[in-house]
């Protein structure tokens, strides 16, 4: 590209850097070749399988286990029922510690009271009072299963549908189905104040090509390390950025089969274009006052799930496809053993934010193509050992998810546990069927959507996995 201020052009410019070198015979062919065969770019946009009804996803993880039957599963029996006797099967026992796991276990009753919201009449329990409001625009999934009931585990499943085995990330099966719309982001970015359960799995690309893997990014003054740029000069870092890519090219071009370089090469442009996209997307000084209000975020601040939450908006508007936003890390979470009563601030935290976001995304027009997911790794138990007890334990058996937007029905409510919250009765979502319904809305066939590793064709949803066509407007 020429230089307005000096004559060269950057192949001359590369040339009488490395002109003295071995090297420059093959610098220059490739170079001259680059524009005979164009680079294949594994982020470029791809056509869904069929038309899709969303556009992007917003994936809200609520670490540590929500309690479905204190939040959006209501049981009257429950309620009635407190401190009564329960014979707990073996499967829900493993929720237990070796020494806690005695069959004969008590009903603890919710510690909130549930009322019907909006004109769907949703019953949605007072833990989360902002998120009511918006019942009309929420599809519940009370039927939701997973594979274990250990938070590792379990958080690999929610995410990876596998909960023994490193596997992609649900966020990198969307980047390598989809790609991405602006080059000048990262395809899928998980926005979290701390470590989560499982660590960089729960992002990994594992065996997909590296450049899908998410970017991760921590609220704060500095959300993206390292992405003020040191050159001044944008047009000569882009020069000496080229001088580099040929070095990388080249030396890509004897290992090909390697997808960890080429991944890396692909990150150096993303990364270039990010130090003039992302402090943009992450500036927030042009919001209105009536914008921050809404997703109770004071001006100028930088951390907490409201700013997460207003941060997904704008990079959605910019073309992320799949925003990931985590609210808290392997610790002080949702994971209520001792006490319920630790439910109360955890959800204060997301409520207002997370029905603010819906507001946003459905005033601008966005909602109807960005599907708003709002899940966490398991429920917990309607039951604990003592009467009177004050937690819960953990219970993959039975669960609460919701989606939002993004071709979902509205104000709907899909499947049941039983009387008690204690299993499903009908209609099970297993996490196979849930990531199955996700990619369908974004017009992806999960059984299509495979990739050759060690011999066998891989997928998001393994072997399993049916979409759930009764949520779908």
């Amino acid at each position: 590209m020429p230089n307005e201020s000096c004559p060269c052009t950057r192949r001359s410019l590369i040339s009488s850097l490395v002109g003295g070198s071995v090297l420059l015979p093959g610098i220059i062919s490739e170079l001259l070749a680059e524009s005979a065969a164009p680079e294949v770019n594994p982020l470029a946009p791809r056509a869904p399988h069929f038309p899709a009804r969303a556009k992007r996803v917003i994936f809200m993880n609520m670490s540590g286990g929500v309690s479905h039957v204190d939040s959006f599963d209501y049981k009257p029996k429950l309620f009635a029922d407190h401190n009564q006797s329960y014979h707990v099967p073996a499967k829900m026992l493993e929720a237990f510690a070796l020494n806690n796991r005695v069959v004969e276990k008590y009903f603890k009753r919710p510690d909130w009271q549930f009322k019907q919201r909006g004109e769907s009449g949703l019953w949605i329990s007072d833990l989360f009072p902002h998120i009511a409001e918006c019942a009309d625009d929420i599809c519940l999934v009370r039927s939701m299963r997973n594979d274990h009931a250990d938070h590792f585990q379990a958080t690999l499943g929610i995410h990876t549908g596998s909960v023994t085995f490193a596997r992609p990330s649900i966020g990198s099966w969307v980047s390598h189905g989809l790609g991405t719309i602006n080059q000048n982001l990262p395809s899928f970015i998980v926005l979290a104040p701390l470590t989560p359960y499982a660590g960089g799995q729960v992002w990994a690309s594992d065996f997909l090509p590296g450049c899908h893997q998410g970017t991760p990014v921590t609220p704060g003054a500095e959300p993206i390390a390292n992405i003020q740029r040191r050159q001044s000069d944008s047009t000569l870092q882009e020069l000496e950025l080229g001088l580099t890519q040929a070095f990388n090219r080249r030396h890509l071009s004897g290992r090909a089969d390697d997808s960890n370089l080429a991944a890396r090469i692909k990150s150096f442009e993303t990364a270039f274009g990010m130090q003039s996209a992302a402090p943009e997307a992450f500036d927030l000084s042009s919001e209105t006052d009536a914008t921050l209000q809404l997703y109770g975020l004071p001006r100028g601040s930088t951390k907490g799930f409201a700013w997460q939450c207003l941060m997904a908006r704008r990079l959605a508007e910019r073309g992320v496809r799949f925003i990931e936003l985590i609210d808290t890390g392997a610790s002080n979470n949702w994971d209520a053993h001792g006490d319920m009563a630790t439910h109360g601030p955890l959800a204060k935290n997301v409520d207002q934010p997370v029905a603010g976001l819906l507001r946003d995304l459905k005033s601008r027009g966005m909602l109807d193509d960005t599907l708003v997911v709002f899940t966490t790794e398991f429920g917990r138990t309607p039951f604990n050992t003592g009467k009177d007890a004050k937690g819960r334990e953990h219970h993959a058996e039975a669960f609460t998810s919701w989606m939002a937007g993004g071709g979902v029905k509205g104000g709907f409510s899909y499947g049941e546990s039983d009387d008690h919250g204690c299993a499903v009765a009908s209609n099970e979502v297993h996490i196979h069927d849930f990531h199955a319904t996700i990619l369908h809305l974004l017009g992806l066939d999960h059984e299509r959507l495979t990739y050759r590793h060690a011999g066998r064709d891989f997928r998001l949803t393994d072997i399993a996995g049916e979409v759930v066509h009764e949520v779908l407007a």
